[in-house]
């Protein structure tokens, strides 16, 4: 597996293998034009950076939602993942995306538009729920402690 060098706005130059990059061929809301994303471990466990390879100043932190919510559900048509070729919901990773504010707290995810990603093809997709049940911004460390695993 050959190793690449790409450019990061917060860790520099970093080393990354083809197996980390994804490729989200609408891209995110609001960043539709950039489509190609490396995910990077981050220092705060947890945590993932999703580094856009198009723009060094682009990246995005996530984090698996059932670490919190461990009774988050996807409740998405099969039209919706056509576009990521999904055989199995085994083949899925989901992540949420993470907003930490000027002030550090609170630490919320966006659980409403999650990032699907077919580990098999490494294609990936930002869904959209409009259960009502899920919103974009779920306080982790709120959820993880009501849930007694902080």
């Amino acid at each position: 597996m050959e190793n690449m060098e790409i450019q990061t706005k917060t860790m520099g130059t970093v080393q990354i293998t083809e197996e980390q990059i994804i490729t989200l061929a609408e891209g995110f809301y609001g960043f539709e034009e950039f489509h190609k994303y490396a995910l990077l471990d981050s220092e705060q466990e947890p945590f993932i950076w999703v580094q856009s390879l198009e723009d060094k100043n682009l990246a995005f932190i996530a984090i698996d939602p059932f670490i919190f919510r461990p009774d988050y559900e996807l409740d998405i048509s099969d039209d919706i993942l056509k576009p990521i070729e999904v055989e199995s919901p085994t083949d899925l990773l989901v992540f949420a995306l993470v907003t930490i504010p000027p002030g550090g707290n609170p630490i919320t995810a966006n659980l409403q538009g999650p990032l699907i990603i077919n580990k098999k093809n490494k294609k990936g997709l930002q869904a959209v729920m409009n259960d009502g049940k899920w919103n974009t911004k779920h306080d982790i460390l709120a959820e993880l402690n009501a849930a007694g695993r902080k």
